[in-house]
């Protein structure tokens, strides 16, 4: 029977035993802590994925060193080594684990709020000052910290964890395994506003909601608003940075990512397994084909009908396209410069 890993201390074999690679050394080597491979010391468990820092290889101090089925490992203050085909995603498995781990008791706090009807599933945690409405479903394994609303008839799936401070409008859906970290708000009103004959706007109730899929990251003060009517779509996979805005009527595909300070307006429909810079911005109405990579600070303004191309640029156009016209444009100075003794020589 394999041994549990506790949060702060564990063994080179029960690591081994969690990413399934190739153990050498001590096999009983004790690590209490991850560390960078920069401040690793002899109770830290580190890596080595990326080439670059292959050299460390011959000087670190660990407890126990991932590292890839080939690099060779001379350094004698390494007390265990764990050799598997992808240190990258075994670190990430583990770091799965260890941040599972230790966790404490799940309980139902003594000053949080749970409405009329609503159904708690089994093992969750609901820390003090939570708040949560009337006819809610939250499933099991959800943890809720303090000061997380979560609205009338809202669905939290199974396994997903809401941070501090997370707002979760009536009637939105959470699926499984989705973690929300703080300050995120879920289905706010959209920015609707009818214009008037005199001047001022009138405001377009949003009766829709927020579907959020399974297994989606949503990061810090990150907004995603609700739809007019029917939903706004936050599909399975997908991972948002933090400080995004993703307005109403908007669908995000599967497995699409998008950086930090990204805007998506409404009614916009992303493919899947889309990747969108920091600070790029998608326009209303719009269908982004599957695979499609948007630059940082790019601005796409009209449709992208063929998948798995490159965008960058305002307006956003074909990425070659766009480094050609950069191109080009440094070559101006001189170009207007010649232009000039041109000039000059044709008026004598």
């Amino acid at each position: 029977m394999k041994k549990k890993i506790t949060r702060m201390q564990f063994t080179a074999r029960q690591i081994c035993e969690v990413i399934n690679g190739k153990l050498e050394g001590n096999p009983e080597a004790i690590v209490s802590k991850l560390s960078k491979i920069e401040e690793s010391d002899n109770s830290s468990l580190t890596f080595i994925s990326n080439p670059k820092y292959e050299t460390y290889a011959e000087s670190v101090t660990a407890a126990v060193l991932i590292v890839n089925e080939s690099l060779a490992v001379s350094s004698k203050q390494v007390q265990a080594v764990i050799r598997v085909a992808d240190p990258y995603s075994c670190l990430s498995k583990l770091l799965d684990v260890y941040s599972q781990a230790g966790q404490g008791k799940q309980e139902v706090a003594e000053w949080c709020h749970v409405g009329k009807d609503t159904i708690l599933g089994n093992n969750v945690s609901i820390a003090d000052f939570v708040y949560i409405g009337k006819n809610a479903k939250i499933g099991n394994n959800v943890t809720l910290y303090p000061h997380v609303y979560v609205g009338d008839e809202c669905e939290i799936g199974d396994d997903t964890i809401l941070y501090s401070g997370v707002k979760v409008y009536p009637r939105c859906v959470i699926g499984k395994r989705t973690i929300i970290h703080s300050g995120a708000v879920i289905g706010a009103d959209g920015f609707g506003f009818a214009p008037q004959a005199d001047g001022t706007f009138q405001k377009i109730q949003h009766v829709g909601n927020v579907v959020v899929g399974n297994d989606v990251e949503i990061g810090a003060n990150t907004c995603v608003d609700k739809a007019t009517l029917g939903s706004t779509l936050i599909k399975d996979g997908v991972k948002l940075d933090n400080l995004i805005q993703i307005a109403h009527n908007v669908e995000v595909g599967e497995n699409t990512v998008m950086a930090a300070l990204a805007g998506v307006s409404g009614s916009t429909k992303i493919g899947k397994n889309n990747m969108v810079g920091g600070q790029a911005g998608i326009t209303g109405h719009l269908v982004i084909a599957d695979g499609t990579k948007i630059q940082a600070q790019a601005a796409v303004i009209k449709n992208i009908d063929t998948p798995n191309k490159g965008f960058s640029g305002t307006p956003a156009v074909d990425a070659r396209e766009h480094y050609r016209q950069l191109a080009a444009l440094k070559q101006l100075p001189d170009l207007i410069k010649k232009i000039a003794q041109l000039e000059k020589k044709i008026n004598g």
